[in-house]
Formats: structure tokens, sequence, C-alpha cells
């Protein structure tokens, strides 16, 4: 009933073998190993302008509740700061925003980093006063 119907199997396409697009694969995760050392500082200090945005923040956050007051204040809340979720917690911020001082003359806030971001063991650390003084007290 179908004899006269022939199938032909023989076309060929040009394209990769498997073991050629193995080895691109191979040599670019070559150069990326290669390349990531170098990178990880940059990645460092990109990372670390959360801090300092988050402290500015804070900057603002505790003058306006000083002029209210005429006292900074130790409390987040009572400043209306939003720590947002932390990596660790399924959110995106890397940094732990807290006051560590308050008093009438000036108060004192820190961003602690959650993260390890060169693998070096060191937690990067920023901090700020009520003069707006930004210091990076643990570098990563």
């Amino acid at each position: 009933m179908f004899k006269h119907l022939k199938i032909q199997a023989t076309k060929r396409y040009a394209a990769f073998t498997l073991t050629e697009v193995l080895v691109v694969l191979i040599i670019i995760g070559i150069l990326v190993l290669l390349a990531l050392p170098s990178l990880m500082p940059l990645i460092s200090k990109a990372k670390s302008t959360e801090a300092k945005l988050q402290l500015e923040h804070v900057y603002t956050l505790e003058r306006s509740y000083f002029f209210e007051n005429s006292v900074y204040s130790n409390d987040l809340n009572a400043i209306s700061f939003e720590q947002q979720p932390l990596v660790t917690n399924g959110g995106q911020a890397n940094y732990k925003i807290e006051i560590i001082d308050a008093s009438a003359k000036g108060f004192k806030a820190r961003a602690t980093a959650i993260v390890d971001f060169d693998g070096d063991g060191n937690f990067n650390q920023w901090e700020i006063d009520q003069n707006k003084k930004l210091v990076e007290t643990v570098p990563d």
C-alpha cells in the first residue's frame, strides 16, 4: 500500500558536536574563575552603596526627629525607619541597620553586612553620626 513513499533520512545539517560545546563551556568557566578574584573588590564596593544610602536615610530621619523632640532617638521605629527584609530572611537587604548610641547631643547608627561579600571572614560595617560623618569601620 505505501510502497511508493520514500523517506529521506540522509539529509545532514551543519551543527556543533556535543564535545565542541563542552570544550567551549569549560574554557568560559576557566576564564570566569580567573577573573572572579579581581572582580570581588568591585562587588564589595557596589554592595556597600546600600549601607551608605540606608545610613544617610537614617541620618535624615534622626535630624527630623531631633527638630521635633530636641533629642535623638535610639529606636528605629520612633524615627519611622523600616528595615528592609534581609537576604537571610528571603529579602534583598545585605545590611542590618541599628542605632548604637543616641542622646540629646548626638547619635551613631551602624550598618553591618550579614553577608561576607569576598569570603575573607570580615563583615563590612559602616557608621554615621549626627554630623553626617560616614565612615567604613570594618572594610570587607
